[in-house]
């Protein structure tokens, strides 16, 4: 999962935000993936990666950066063959408001600087 949030100020506990988020998920979720036997010592469900990368906005273009990567994200993992084809995406609410076209990132993308890269 992939987000972007604008926090309260004063606020930077992504943390306890996404500790929240996977409890209330995995609670509806039933109780039948592998464990490895840490995860199972832990008390620990299989469904979530254990960490996850979290990164503060500097600017427009670095927000747009973000947003494109999160959109892009299913096509790059094999997921989809074009970003429109993930069902589950904000892309559709952003194709409606004019940011994107429907083919945007589409089959045969490759090079999208989007997000993800150190700087």
């Amino acid at each position: 999962m992939h987000a972007i949030w604008t926090l309260p100020p004063d606020d930077t506990d992504y943390s306890a935000r996404w500790k929240a988020i996977k409890i209330a998920f995995a609670k509806t979720q039933p109780k039948s993936e592998r464990l490895s036997p840490v995860r199972a010592a832990k008390g620990e469900r299989g469904i979530w990666q254990r960490r996850f990368w979290e990164h503060t906005i500097r600017d427009e273009q670095d927000y747009a950066a973000h947003v494109d990567y999160v959109h892009i994200n299913p096509m790059k993992h094999g997921l989809v063959d074009c970003v429109a084809d993930w069902p589950s995406s904000s892309f559709h609410r952003w194709v409606a408001r004019g940011v994107y076209a429907k083919d945007w990132a589409g089959k045969g993308v490759t090079d999208l600087d989007a997000g993800e890269r150190g700087g």
